[in-house]
């Protein structure tokens, strides 16, 4: 299969902003002081499943980041 440029530049662009954006909510998410995040400095479930989505998001942004990555490498190797 091959993608258009339009494409592989927004799959890679929404790979990058899939990190930046939850790499920020979890520094957000470990320093909370509303009491949602921690109790008596022990992580809640709202932390762990928070934590959980965070990771799925990582997992997601990166694999299409690199699906968009290599389109872009496959389109720059064709003339």
């Amino acid at each position: 299969m091959k993608l258009s440029r339009p494409v592989s530049w927004f799959l890679l662009a929404f790979g990058v902003w899939s990190w930046i954006i939850w790499i920020t909510f979890v520094k957000n998410l470990v320093k909370d002081g509303s009491g949602l995040a921690f109790e008596d400095g022990d992580p809640t479930a709202y932390f762990w499943v928070h934590l959980l989505l965070a990771i799925v998001s990582f997992v997601l942004g990166t694999v299409v980041g690199v699906i968009g990555l290599r389109g872009v490498r496959a389109l720059r190797r064709t003339p």
